[in-house]
């Protein structure tokens, strides 16, 4: 009788298997309720975007339809694209649109995890690559795709009508506005990397030269071989890394010290 008065003595005392599973469950519950919220914003912009999804097409093909010579127009290959092709940019505007939302969600799980001092330059990140994601995509609108577009029609040699598809059209700007938005991401991404330790910034100093040469590299690969576009990619794309270091020098990164103790709620 005695033997089993410590086991009744300490009622607080969960069960091994209830401490080990009830975190993750609560995780992966709280993760599923997060994504649905997601999805569900996404599909109400979506919603309110597709009536107007012949006009956001428009909007979107004006920097070529704007170059394209005189007598000629966008073409659409298969039968299904004059309707597909519209419904797809519309479902990946709404996810645009909708980015602050997720980022926000992705923050609300994350939270919990971080230190003190991480939270305080938690929201200042957020809000940046927010911003520099939509600017990226707006400096690949408004300047890469006009000289992209010039050259291109341009270059056609002759007898040869430039007719492009408008779902192949699609496929590639959103694979620039990809690339544009994620490359602005650089100076964000830099001041992670130094908070959680991988890198420090006198590290980050050194391989500016090597730096300097990928983003002329990338330049290469995502605009037309000339000097100009080249330059108005991988200039800006420099200049963001630089900003990332400056910035970079007004954070602590982890430490042991920090690891040792348990995340501040």
């Amino acid at each position: 009788m005695s033997s089993k008065t410590p086991a009744m003595s300490n009622p607080e005392l969960p069960p091994a298997k209830s401490a080990g599973d009830m975190p993750l469950v609560a995780h992966l519950t709280e993760l599923r309720s997060r994504l649905l919220r997601i999805v569900l914003i996404w599909l109400l912009i979506f919603a309110g975007l597709f009536y107007f999804a012949n006009d956001i097409y428009a909007f979107i093909s004006e920097p070529l339809r704007a170059l394209m010579p005189p007598g000629t127009s966008m073409i659409a290959t298969d039968v299904a694209s004059p309707f597909l092709t519209p419904f797809k940019l519309t479902l990946v505007s709404a996810l645009f649109i909708a980015m602050p939302f997720v980022l926000h969600q992705i923050w609300g799980f994350i939270a919990p995890g971080l230190y003190k001092h991480e939270k305080r330059i938690a929201i200042p990140l957020l809000v940046s690559s927010i911003l520099l994601f939509y600017g990226g995509m707006a400096f690949a609108y408004f300047v890469v795709f006009p000289l992209v577009f010039g050259f291109f029609t341009s270059a056609a040699p002759d007898g040869v009508a430039v007719m492009t598809d408008i779902n192949s059209y699609l496929d590639f700007v959103l694979t620039l506005f990809m690339a544009f938005g994620l490359s602005f991401e650089i100076p964000v991404a830099t001041v992670l990397l130094v908070l959680v330790g991988i890198v420090d910034v006198q590290s980050l100093s050194k391989a500016r030269p090597y730096v300097v040469v990928g983003c002329f590299t990338v330049g290469m690969v995502l605009t037309p071989p000339d000097v100009i576009s080249q330059t108005l990619l991988a200039v800006p794309m420099w200049l963001l890394y630089e900003v990332g270091i400056l910035f970079s020098r007004m954070v602590r990164p982890r430490t042991s010290e920090d690891q040792q103790d348990s995340p501040q709620a």
